[in-house]
Parts: C-alpha cells; sequence; structure tokens
C-alpha cells in the first residue's frame, strides 16, 4: 500500500501548522548556512582585496591596525615612519616601486588617498578610462566612484584618519586627520583624468591624488626641492615627511621576503598583509566557533520543538491512524505514515533552510560590501550541506520516535481513548 495519498491528505488538512513547522526548522537551518558562508566570503573577498598589496612598511607598532588603515582604508590611529626612514624607504631601489601613503581627505565620505601613479596603475592593472595623474591637480577615481571623467572637486579635510608621531620628548603627538565635525574644504581644485578597474576592495571608492599634494595641502614638505612641482620619485631626504605607510612592490618572491627582513628593525616593521590577516582570521574563527555553537543549540531546540509539536499533532491525526487500524492496515503502513508526515515536513524545512540561508548571506554580503568596500560573494560549501544533511538525518530519526510509538499503540486502547 502507497501512503503517500494519506499524508498528502493529511499534508493539505492541515497545511498551515505543517507551515509553521517548515519554517521552524528552516530558520534553524538558515542561520547556520548563513553564518559558514559568510565567515568563507569574508577570508575570500579580504584575501582577494589585499592581494595587489606585496609588503607592507610602517611604523613599529599593530600590523592589524596598519592594514586596516593601508589596505582597506578604514579609519585609525597609526603612528608616523620619521622622515628619515621615510626618505631612505621611498628613494630604495631594490623594490619596483615605493609607494607612499598619505591620508588626511575625503570628498563626500570617499577618502582621499595620497599614492605615487606606479600604485595606481599597479591596483587596478591598468585603468578603465582614462590616464593617470600626471600633475597635482589630477586625480584618479576607485571604480565605483560616483565622479566622471573631466569632474573638478575640491577636496574636504578630515573624515578618514588620525596619526600620531613622537615628538621629541618621547610622547605621541598627534596630527589629526580625523572627522572634526565641520571640515574645512582646501584652496585647491581637482580634475578627474582616470578611473580605475574593479579591485574588490575599498579602492574602488577610494579617490586618488599625487602623494605631494595631500603634503602640501596639509603644511608639510612636500618631497621635493622648493619650488619644484614635480610628482613621484625620486624624494629629497632633507624635504621628505613621515608617513603612515608605505606599499613595497617587489620584483620577485625572493626580493620581498629580503626587503621584509631589512625595514624589520626597531624604527620600522614590515610585514606582508597575510600576516595580519592571519590574525583576524584567528579572531573571525573564534567568532565563527561561537555563532556555530549558537546555531547549533538552535537546531537542537528547533528540532524538540518540531518532535513536541509533531507529537501533539499527530495526537491530532489519531482518528485517521485509528480507522486505517480499523479498516486492516498493517502496523507497518501506519507507521509509514506517521513518519512520512513528519519526514517530508523536515525535508521541505531543510530545503528552504538551504535556499533561505544563502540568500540571507547575499543580503549580508551587500550590507557588509557597501559598509567596507570589499566585494563579498557567499557560496554554499561542503561545511553548509553536511550541517543540512546532519539536520535531516536527526530529523528522519527523531520522526520515528512519535511515529513507533502510534503504531504499538494497542488497537482497542486507540479505540477506547477516541
Amino acid at each position: 500500500m502507497n501512503p503517500w495519498p494519506v499524508i498528502g491528505a493529511a499534508l493539505r488538512r492541515y497545511r498551515f501548522t505543517a507551515l509553521v513547522f517548515v519554517l521552524l526548522v528552516g530558520a534553524g537551518v538558515a542561520l547556520s548556512v548563513a553564518i559558514l558562508s559568510q565567515e568563507r566570503a569574508l577570508r575570500t573577498g579580504s584575501a582577494r582585496a589585499a592581494d595587489r598589496f606585496d609588503l607592507v612598511v610602517a611604523a613599529p607598532g599593530s600590523q592589524t591596525d596598519t592594514l586596516l588603515t593601508a589596505v582597506y582604508l578604514q579609519p585609525g590611529a597609526v603612528r608616523l615612519l620619521a622622515p628619515e626612514v621615510t626618505a631612505a624607504l621611498l628613494n630604495d631601489d631594490r623594490p619596483a616601486f615605493v609607494s607612499p601613503l598619505a591620508f588626511g581627505d575625503s570628498l563626500r565620505g570617499s577618502p582621499i588617498v595620497g599614492a605615487i601613479p606606479a600604485l595606481v596603475a599597479h591596483l587596478s592593472d591598468g585603468l578603465a578610462e582614462g590616464r593617470v595623474f600626471g600633475s597635482r591637480a589630477e586625480a584618479v577615481i576607485g571604480a565605483a566612484s560616483p565622479l566622471r571623467l573631466g569632474d573638478r572637486f575640491r577636496p574636504t579635510h578630515g573624515v578618514h584618519a588620525r596619526a600620531a608621531e613622537e615628538d621629541d620628548d618621547g610622547h605621541e603627538a598627534e596630527e589629526e586627520h580625523a572627522d572634526h565635525g565641520e571640515a574645512d574644504g582646501h584652496d585647491i581644485e581637482l580634475t578627474v583624468v582616470g578611473r580605475m578597474k574593479p579591485t574588490g576592495s575599498p579602492w574602488d571608492r577610494a579617490i586618488v591624488v599625487p602623494v605631494e599634494l595631500v603634503w602640501a595641502v596639509h603644511g608639510l614638505p612636500d618631497g621635493h626641492a622648493e619650488g619644484e612641482a614635480r610628482i613621484g620619485p625620486p624624494f629629497d631626504p632633507a624635504r621628505t615627511p613621515g608617513i603612515p605607510a608605505a606599499v613595497l612592490h617587489a620584483k620577485d618572491v625572493a626580493g620581498a621576503y629580503r626587503l621584509r627582513q631589512a625595514y624589520a628593525t626597531d624604527g620600522s616593521m614590515a610585514f606582508f598583509p597575510a600576516e595580519a590577516l592571519i590574525k583576524l582570521y584567528g579572531i573571525l574563527g573564534d567568532l565563527r566557533r561561537l555563532m556555530a555553537l549558537l546555531a547549533i543549540v538552535t537546531q537542537a531546540l528547533v528540532l524538540l520543538a518540531l518532535v513536541a509539536s509533531v507529537v501533539i499533532l499527530l495526537r491530532l491525526l489519531t482518528p485517521q491512524f485509528v480507522t486505517l487500524r480499523a479498516l486492516g492496515a498493517p502496523r507497518r503502513y501506519v507507521f509509514a505514515v506517521a513518519w512520512g508526515f513528519t519526514a517530508a515536513l523536515v525535508a521541505a524545512g531543510v530545503l528552504l533552510g538551504l535556499a533561505g540561508g544563502w540568500a540571507l548571506s547575499f543580503v549580508i554580503s551587500r550590507a557588509l560590501a557597501a559598509q567596507t568596500g570589499i566585494a563579498l560573494q557567499p557560496t554554499l560549501g561542503t561545511a553548509e550541506l553536511w550541517i543540512a544533511l546532519a539536520v535531516l538525518l536527526i530529523g528522519f530519526a527523531l520522526a520515528a520516535l512519535p511515529a513507533w510509538l502510534i503504531q504499538r499503540r494497542p488497537l482497542a486502547e486507540a479505540l477506547a481513548g477516541e
């Protein structure tokens, strides 16, 4: 005998109650799927965003803080490299290029970053439109910038970062590059001459200008002889200010390791972005384990609630089961109907949870991408599928208990109960 017609009839009759059960299971599965998928997307996206940064050199301090400021363009407080260290670093001919980074200005929330032309071309592997800036009055925009080629704008002071350097007494003297509430505009107009290709990083929303411009508008030496208006290396050691960080592009892997060792000194630190990312991933891993534990507890509660609810629902279906037994249906048929009813709800909930969790991870990714500028692409991996399979098998096993109790109940007792 085929139990599915009876199961289908029961599902249709109690469709609203069954829908609640499906949503309950789906919510538990979706939570786990979204957590795991989003965590993996964040790892992949952050690593991809840092791919083009071979080596970062900065003043001794937190690698993580420097990484967030230099690579992900997040506001933060970092010390400045001493001017003499900066001058030697920027004029080092061992790497393919060394680009200083300078922060402090913005345009309607988009960070303005001072760098050299070689870094712009390197980060986006060429430009999507226009050309790299060739003078201090020109700028290159990121792929996601709302500006267009030919647009003119005035940079606004603040809304990005704050750097600190030590004074002669050893105390930290802070140079404010933070949001001051009402930011001041600079008396200089820039023209957009190029647009970078998408990088999948916060640099897609940035505006990159000659580093000499950022230094000059903040009253610092511009790295060249007084009155000389050119941009890019070489830099005059006597007129080079301290910088929060520099990006080095090595000629080869061996060269990168040699440079890392050369600038790991008392006055500077050098690190590969992957080193700092590992520390961030460790934090994310702890958070992931905590959230996964919460998801597992949630799923356990959902399954227990489901079984308790199904027991109640099967009590409502007892008249149908009693009728089947009275008509001569074998015990195994009654078991199949009772178990199939619960199993169908669990299976539907798991499928809904997979789809819902994947969709939820896209919503979270979009929100995180809008906040961080890192392109995130969630996917369904083996871990998510294993969790869904585990919930499915546990649900099937738990569904057997009320089904077994129903089919084992003596017919006389069942009729008397009715």
